[in-house]
């Protein structure tokens, strides 16, 4: 598996790619801000082989000290059990940390995947980063 990490400067979203030996794209995980607030876009396949990279991505801004930061998975495909362990470990970290995990999702096939385990409840789930942002902020 190969990965590569780009960044065009310092002003630029950190973008992680993670590609198989077929050369297929898995996940890509890129990093931006609204204000202070982090927000992790993910797009691709969340699974098995894929997570590792959401889930050091979010434990790095964690252990950065962002208490609160934004899950977007507007661009996400699939999602398996291991994808979803990975957001409800980093829902509990920020919950510690005094803070909130929302999430992005607009797509019925990833919300109808939180609504079949009960995550709805869990997470608050927003149609758009400029509602999630907002429900920061205000």
């Amino acid at each position: 598996m190969l990965t590569h990490v780009a960044q065009d400067g310092p002003n630029e979203a950190a973008v992680l790619h993670r590609t198989t030996w077929s050369g297929r794209v898995d996940i890509s995980v890129a990093q931006s801000t609204a204000g202070d607030i982090p927000i992790v876009a993910v797009a691709g396949e969340v699974d098995v082989y894929s997570a590792p990279a959401l889930k050091d991505k979010v434990t790095e801004l964690i252990a950065s000290g962002a208490s609160t930061l934004i899950v977007d998975l507007s661009g996400v495909g699939f999602l398996d059990s291991t994808g979803l362990g990975v957001l409800v470990e980093a829902r509990t970290a920020t919950t510690e940390a005094g803070g909130t995990l929302p999430l992005v999702c607009s797509q019925e096939r990833i919300l109808k995947l939180f609504t079949i385990t009960g995550l709805d409840g869990v997470f608050t789930i927003h149609p758009t980063v400029d509602d999630a942002v907002a429900s920061v902020q205000g």
